[in-house]
């Protein structure tokens, strides 16, 4: 496998090594390079398509084998003896000498002052799930990824969060680049993506001005390399498994304690005995059913696959990298048995990418990149959520499915509410959606003028397009035991086709062009980096919106140990007024490579490598989401019904003014600043990171403080300003024990916000205050809460009920009901007695840590992904129902009676409820969870047999997702990562969420 030739025997007598670099599979691998210890010339070879290279050294070198993806290995010439060098593939993040991608750049890690987390496509498990978000989750410092919606197969509705949230205001999402142009990455398939960074502080995001104030996250696609042609074809199989699903109760114990609330409140029970046990015995199923909804409309499984195909090589003029993948999702709806369409819902997206790099000539370099996506989503009209409160919310006994003669079963309380016939007899609707995504890059080369100068030209278009198109129908239903006789409620209808609608389209295009300088004095180095940009976006439904600036960054660095990096970026956008449109966001970076230092020198057994660094700059967000467009204007509405007169109140048509114009409506303003370290110790096995970061965000919107005798509403005024701060890290571990090859990552961020100001107007008691709070509340009822009512306890005893202070959010207030705290003690509870607190739905903490193991062909690897000081509201999910309902759900079992005065719930009512329905900590539940997000465990058949098979490598794995859960939230049908405990918040048609799901895979991997 390895031969040695040597001239001599003397120690620095000259060598020519000849080996082979296998993976921890013994497969060949090509495109490693070998380097020479503290070689000055920096003679450098890379292994061949089989592995194989020949380098010139001396008997006293020691060779240095990198590549990305895989540990650092270090060997002394002499050893390299009859014998493969074996590389092992390792999680940790990219190396001292790796590439890492800056905005219109690409610098060695050593050389970076900003905090920038990177991870490696190759490091991450293979999932066929629609989103990558469930990939990468818990895997990159810094990088929050909260589920705040649906989980309904080709929707994703997650928050990415970036050490955390420092305003209150809306759009707080990071901006995402794909090869640096702004589009989503969620849909790419995992084959694509050759690496993904997050962006944190001001020494790399000050680059986008007024758009950067969130973080960025970076992702790079594949690229193909100066090797022979490769193909790899990847295919998985799996199943779904919904997770935390509610259990309904069955038709006896809803109508027991519906009796039950009815009592309670004074009224005669509902059901006689002649029901109840009706219910009990099953004897009469038409009259008095006994459904399970969710048993018989949930699956309990459900089917997904992808498959996967590459093409990749070049030469020394042209390199590529082909993708084509396929991926399908089938949901969790059953029942139904319509010949023309099926009412689940299902989800197929097929991705396309081709990278192309062309060295036109020696001074010319060329690339041409497409990305295509084409979706087929499908799902039934009724809608996700209606059909989930369908079978999560009617009580067992509502009403049979089918009646005697087939028809569909109800009645006048629920005239619509048949599950079955929304599967089968409402419709389906298809959207199908388009993308296509363009970018092309050229760079000139300017030595003639001067050495190291270079022009750049970058241009990306992309364009989308949905179009629905389906089935309609609809449905009607019977109660045959209706009072006056049999009842019909609604109409049915046969099935008609719905031909192509137009549901919207995108165009954007991007333009950047610039000047590169990179040159060496000596022991200077400068690089200078210039780049005006302007980009269009457009709908058919709104506006062009455009965006322009011009950013600008100097690096520096002197002997390779002191560096620095300034930016200044001059950025624009049109949501301001005219005069008001650009600011300026400077910041600085700078490292210093303490490790390199004479007085280094006796750690230099242990500690390969010490870097300080730190930030500061400013950055912005021109996000007026919660405004109007061009809110800078006044607007005019001519309204039907704009004015009254008289004391009839009778609307008379008219032209009114909308909220006033704010002329000096201008962008949030963050000051970022971080300061931190990154080592590596013990011949690079272990690498340490570790940073403080702080910023102070200005200029959010808040309400205007106008007095009301101005008659119009102002609109938010930039008068607000909140702060966090906090500390990341990261440890990451490489070790080979004998045969085997082990690697341990963790990462931990923690965070804390607070707002420092917001109008809230004259003469708010401090304990109602939002000052000095955290920034995000908890989501209940109507959306986000920030004050609620403080309960201590439930009420025993009416004795305790008369001693307390008056509690007027219901008229009468009784044992079982919920016990507030008086906060002014003035005797009442009431809307005085809301206050402000933290509990928060975003996490103060988020976290990762895992491993991967390689032993004979074996590899797993695993990864546990966390949240804490996160709280979610139980308040939605608990009283969930309506007064037809009595609000009597599967939580009601636990309710407080008098003889289980310690419940976990007040007792039930089914009128007269507002004292138990308040915002109060009483719903409050930790959200804090410990998850074993994925897990992989695969096999490599011996690259001896392989070869046989004319393959270089044949894996085969198996996955999980989802598969344990570690919380705080006891029994409760809730998955922690969703909000409002995976319930809706909001009117009643936004309905309950799709829920997580728990994957099962099974796949191969061929390399030929």
């Amino acid at each position: 496998m390895a031969v040695l030739k040597v001239s001599g025997q003397t120690p620095d007598e000259a060598l020519t090594v000849t080996s082979k670099v296998l993976d921890q599979n013994k497969a060949p691998l090509p495109g490693v390079v070998i380097t020479i210890q503290e070689d000055k010339s920096n003679r450098s070879v890379t292994t061949g398509m089989d592995g194989s290279f020949t380098l010139q050294t001396t008997s006293s070198d020691v060779l240095v084998f990198k590549m990305i993806g895989y540990g650092l290995v270090l060997k002394p010439a002499l050893e390299v003896n009859q014998a493969p060098v074996i590389l092992s593939k390792t999680l940790v993040d990219a190396g001292d000498d790796d590439n890492v991608y800056i905005p219109f750049g690409v610098r060695k890690r050593r050389e970076i002052t900003a905090t920038i987390s990177t991870l490696k496509a190759d490091d991450l498990p293979q999932i066929p799930s629609s989103s990558l978000n469930n990939v990468f989750s818990g895997r990159l410092s810094g990088l929050a990824i909260i589920p705040n919606g649906s989980q309904q197969p080709g929707y994703d509705v997650s928050s990415f969060l970036i050490r955390g949230r420092s305003s209150y205001n809306n759009n707080q999402e990071p901006l995402v680049l794909v090869d640096g142009v702004e589009r989503d990455f969620k849909s790419m398939d995992l084959g694509e993506i050759e690496s993904i960074s997050v962006l944190k502080d001001a020494g790399t995001i000050a680059w986008y001005g007024m758009y950067g104030a969130n973080g960025v996250i970076y992702v790079k696609t594949r690229r193909g390399s100066a090797t022979s042609t490769k193909v790899t074809f990847d295919a998985q199989a799996g199943i779904q498994q919904p997770l935390n699903i509610a259990s309904p109760l069955d038709a006896y114990s809803y109508a027991t304690l519906y009796n039950e609330a009815l009592v309670n409140g004074g009224a005669a029970p509902a059901y006689n005995a002649t029901a109840l046990q009706a219910y009990q015995t099953g004897s009469d199923p038409y009259r008095y059913p006994n459904n399970n909804f969710v048993k018989d409309y949930i699956r309990q499984v459900a089917p997904t696959q992808r498959y996967v195909a590459t093409v990749t090589g070049g030469n020394a003029f042209i390199k590529y990298y082909t993708l084509v993948s396929a991926y399908n999702q089938s949901g969790i709806y059953k029942g139904g048995n319509n010949p023309t369409y099926d009412g689940n819902t299902n989800f197929n997206r097929y991705n396309l990418r081709t990278n192309i790099d062309l060295h036109v000539s020696k001074s010319l370099d060329v690339s041409l990149d497409i990305g295509g996506r084409i979706t087929n989503l499908r799902f039934p009209n009724i809608g996700t959520g209606t059909f989930l409160n369908t079978v999560y919310g009617t009580p067992a006994n509502a009403f049979p499915v089918l009646n005697a003669d087939g028809s569909y079963g109800g009645n006048s309380i629920f005239p619509a509410n048949n599950p079955l016939a929304m599967l089968e007899s409402r419709g389906v609707s298809t959207d199908l959606t388009r993308n296509l995504l363009a970018t092309i890059t050229a760079t000139q080369k300017l030595e003639s003028i001067t050495k190291g100068l270079s022009f750049n030209v970058f241009y990306s278009y992309d364009v989308a397009g949905t179009y629905r198109y389906g089935f309609n129908q609809t449905y009607a239903t019977v109660d045959p035991f209706a009072p006056g006789g049999p009842a019909t409620y609604g109409t049915a209808s046969i099935v008609s086709y719905a031909a192509n609608s137009f549901m919207g389209n995108l165009r954007r295009n991007e333009l950047w062009l610039g000047f590169d300088y990179d040159r060496t004095f000596g022991k200077h180095g400068i690089k200078f980096t210039t780049r005006g940009s302007r980009a269009n976006y457009s709908t058919f439904t709104a506006l062009d919106q455009r965006r322009e600036g011009w950013s600008n960054r100097l690096s520096y660095n002197y002997n390779q140990r002191y560096y620095l990096d300034l930016i200044g970026t001059v950025s624009g956008s049109e949501s301001f007024a005219p005069g008001k449109r650009y600011g300026f966001f400077p910041a600085a970076s700078a490292g210093w490579i303490l490790s390199d230092e004479s007085f280094m020198k006796g750690a230099s057994g242990f500690l390969d490598l010490l870097k300080i660094r730190g930030s500061y700059g400013l950055v912005g967000n021109d996000a007026t989401d919660n405004l109007r467009r061009f809110a800078f204007n006044d607007y005019f509405n001519r309204s039907g019904t704009g004015y009254n007169f008289g004391t009839s109140y009778t609307g008379v048509g008219g032209t009114e003014q909308r909220p006033l114009a704010n002329p000096n409506l201008t962008w949030e303003k963050a000051y970022k600043g971080s300061i931190g370290f990154d080592a590596k110790l013990f011949k690079q096995a272990l690498s340490v990171s570790a940073d403080y970061f702080s910023e102070d965000r200005k200029n959010l919107l808040t309400n205007s403080l106008l007095p009301n005798v101005l008659g119009q509403t102002l609109l938010q005024v930039n008068e607000g300003e909140a702060s966090y701060k906090g500390f990341e890290t990261n440890l990451n571990f490489y070790k080979k024990i004998g045969a085997v090859d082990l690697n341990l990552f963790a990462n931990y961020t923690y965070t804390k916000s607070k707002i420092i100001s917001i109008n809230e107007g004259a003469g708010i008691p401090a304990y109602q205050s939002r000052v000095g709070h955290e920034v995000s509340s908890v989501i209940q009822g109507t959306g986000y809460v920030s004050s609620m009512l403080e309960a201590i306890g439930i009420f025993q005893s009416q004795a305790e009920v008369d001693a307390s202070p008056v509690q007027r959010f219901s008229r009468t207030v009784g044992p079982g009901d919920i016990k507030y705290k008086d906060q002014n003690n003035d005797g009442v509870i009431d809307n005085l007695d809301f206050v402000n607190t933290d509990f928060n739905f975003v996490p103060k903490s988020f976290y990762g840590f895992g491993a991967s193991v390689a032993m004979k062909g074996f590899d797993l690897n695993f990864l546990f992904q966390g949240m804490g000081g996160r709280s979610i509201s139980i308040h939605d999910l608990v009283i969930s129902g309506n007064a037809t309902t009595g609000y009597i759900n599967q939580f009601s079992v636990d309710r407080w009676t008098p003889t289980n005065p310690d419940a976990t719930y007040p007792r039930l009512l089914v009128a007269d409820r507002g004292n138990n329905t308040q915002n109060s900590d009483f719903w409050v539940r930790s959200g804090d969870y410990l998850r074993l997000k994925n897990i992989e465990l695969g096999y490599s058949l011996p690259a001896s047999f392989v070869k046989r098979l004319k393959l270089s490598q044949l894996r085969f794995y198996v996955s999980g997702l989802n598969l344990l859960t570690f919380d705080k939230l006891g029994n409760l049908p809730i998955d922690p990562e969703l909000p409002e405990s995976g319930y809706a918040y909001g009117t009643a048609s936004s309905g309950a969420y799709y829920p997580y799901m728990k994957i099962y895979s099974f796949g191969l991997n061929l390399k030929f």
